[in-house]
């Protein structure tokens, strides 16, 4: 159920805080976004997936993957952000860092789709931001999605003839068993293949 009100009272963003419900909260040009905490199955998958990135992309390579986090355009903080459920950024995108947001493209965006979320309405936003790959999981199916962008359009990504999707910054995703997620790094198969949630 989605609802508009014209005036979020005071006693509401103040029980949010309390409580870190606002933790998940964003804005988009000026309106105040508040999606429910994330499910247990929706937090293990972004989780494992995290982990599994820490340690077969970010550290050997020298990039960083970051969870939950405030992304704006230049000049949008505080009025006009989005929080992805990952991010994940090479040395040359790491001066979009400013702490307390990133402002500017990372070199990807994860959502973990869940029932009712916005997901999908967030694609033309980080697609004008110029987030060149973005990757969109189901949480109950672990069904990947790839795309990339286009001429300032996100363009789904095709699977080979294994089913697997290869992201622009090397991995590699694919699900034949409704649930589980493989995932590996496309420049060493047989080394990294695992199985996410695990």
């Amino acid at each position: 159920m989605k609802a508009v009100m014209c005036e979020v009272p005071e006693h509401l963003l103040a029980w949010r805080k309390k409580t870190d419900g606002d933790q998940w909260d964003e804005m988009w040009e000026g309106v105040l976004h508040m999606p429910p905490m994330p499910s247990r199955g929706h937090q293990e998958l972004e989780g494992a997936l995290e982990s599994w990135l820490r340690q077969h992309w970010a550290r050997p390579l020298g990039n960083k993957v970051y969870h939950n986090v405030n992304l704006v355009r230049a000049g949008g903080w505080p009025s006009d952000y989005r929080g992805p459920d990952l991010l994940l950024l090479t040395p040359g995108r790491f001066y979009t860092d400013k702490d307390v947001y990133f402002e500017g493209a990372p070199d990807c965006v994860v959502e973990i789709e869940s029932p009712y979320d916005e997901s999908r309405d967030k694609m033309e936003w980080y697609a004008r931001l110029g987030v060149p790959d973005m990757w969109i999981i189901d949480r109950d199916s672990k069904q990947p999605e790839l795309y990339s962008l286009v001429e300032g359009a996100y363009q789904p990504r095709a699977p080979d003839p294994q089913g697997w999707l290869t992201s622009a910054l090397g991995m590699q995703f694919r699900c034949r068993t409704p649930g589980r997620l493989e995932i590996r790094m496309s420049t060493a198969p047989d080394t990294t293949l695992e199985e996410l949630p695990n």
